[in-house]
C-alpha cells in the first residue's frame, strides 16, 4: 500500500467496498495539492481494483471539507521553490508564468480530476458531514450520490470572500438549479442538508452519529446490483446531462473563472489574483460568519 499523509484507504466487505477519507481534520480537511494528488491516486486504485464495487468518499473529524486550503504552512511550503516542494508544482504548466501557468495548473489538479472522478468506472458515494464549501462542493459532486450527515451545511462563498465567480467545477446550476444558484454566489449563504434533499442534491439524510454505519448499509445495497448494470445506469444518467450541455458548460464556465483570476491579477498589479480588501472584498479572516439563506430575511 503506498505512503499517504492526507488519505485515510479502507478496504471493506472483503474490498467489495472501500471508504476514502480525507484526513486533515485539524485543518477542516482544507485541500492542499498534496492531498489532492493523494486522493486521485486512491480513487484510481479503487477504480482498477476489480473486487471494488463501491467507492465511499468521506472525511475524518467534523467536517468533510473547507474547500481549497489558502495559506496553511503545509499549503505554503509544498508550494514554495525548495526541497519540500511538491511535484505538481513543477508540471503541467508549473514552470509556465502569469495566467497560463494558473490555468494549466487549475485545470490539471482543480478541474480536469473532478471530471475524472466523475466518471470513474465505480459508483460513488460522498459521505459528507459539517461544512460543505466552495471546493469541497467539487469533491461532493462529482459523485454519483452524495448523503449527508442531518449537521451538513453547503455554501460557495468565493464570490463574496474571494470576489470569484464560483469555484473551478461550475456544476451549481445542475445542484442547486439556476435562480438559487445566483442568489447563493451573490449572498454567500448556505443551506442546509435538508433543503439539498429537497433540492435532489442529497439522497439521504442521517444523524451525524449514524453516519458512517448507514452510508456503508447504503453502499452494500447498491454493491448488490450487477456491475455491468450499474455502470449503464451511470453513464445513462450522465450522458443525458452531458447532451443536456452539462460538460460543455463547465468548459465554458471554467474559462470564465479564469478570466475572473486574470481580472484581479491585472487590477491589483500582480499582486493577487482574488479580490482584496480595496476593491470591497472583505479580509478573509475576517469575513462575517456564513449564514442560512432563508426565505423570510
Amino acid at each position: 500500500m503506498p505512503d499517504r499523509k492526507y488519505i485515510k484507504y479502507e478496504e471493506l466487505d472483503n474490498g467489495l467496498i472501500v471508504r476514502i477519507l480525507l484526513n486533515r481534520a485539524e485543518t477542516r480537511n482544507a485541500q492542499t495539492r498534496g492531498l489532492l494528488v493523494e486522493l486521485n491516486d486512491a480513487f484510481l486504485e479503487a477504480e482498477a481494483d476489480e473486487r471494488v464495487r463501491v467507492i465511499i468518499l468521506g472525511a475524518a473529524g467534523t467536517t468533510f471539507s473547507s474547500g481549497h486550503d489558502l495559506g496553511s504552512a503545509a499549503a505554503r511550503e509544498e508550494k514554495a521553490p525548495g526541497p519540500g516542494q511538491h511535484r505538481s508544482f513543477t508540471i503541467h504548466g508549473g514552470r509556465r508564468s502569469g495566467t497560463e501557468r494558473r490555468m494549466l495548473q487549475e485545470w490539471h489538479y482543480y478541474f480536469e480530476n473532478t471530471r475524472r472522478w466523475r466518471s470513474l468506472r465505480k459508483i460513488t458515494v460522498a459521505q459528507v458531514q459539517g461544512a460543505v464549501y466552495a471546493a469541497g462542493l467539487m469533491l461532493a459532486w462529482c459523485c454519483d450520490l452524495i448523503v449527508a450527515a442531518d449537521d451538513a451545511t453547503f455554501a460557495d462563498v468565493v464570490g463574496t470572500r474571494l470576489g470569484m465567480c464560483g469555484v473551478e467545477y461550475f456544476a451549481h446550476p445542475w445542484e442547486f438549479g439556476p435562480r438559487k444558484t445566483k442568489e447563493l454566489l451573490l449572498t454567500g449563504d448556505s443551506i442546509d442538508s435538508d433543503e439539498a434533499y429537497r433540492l435532489g442534491m442529497v439522497s439521504k439524510v442521517f444523524p451525524r452519529s449514524e453516519l458512517e454505519e448507514r452510508t456503508l448499509q447504503f453502499a452494500r445495497r447498491i454493491a448488490k446490483l450487477p456491475t455491468m448494470a450499474a455502470l449503464l445506469i451511470k453513464d445513462s444518467v450522465n450522458q443525458t446531462v452531458d447532451i443536456m450541455g452539462f460538460s460543455n458548460a463547465l468548459n465554458a464556465c471554467f474559462s470564465l473563472h479564469e478570466l475572473n483570476h486574470a481580472h484581479w491579477a491585472e487590477v491589483t498589479g500582480g499582486e493577487a489574483a482574488v479580490g482584496t480588501p480595496a476593491f470591497g472584498i472583505p479580509e478573509r479572516r475576517e469575513a462575517p460568519p456564513i449564514a442560512p439563506a432563508r426565505k423570510d430575511i
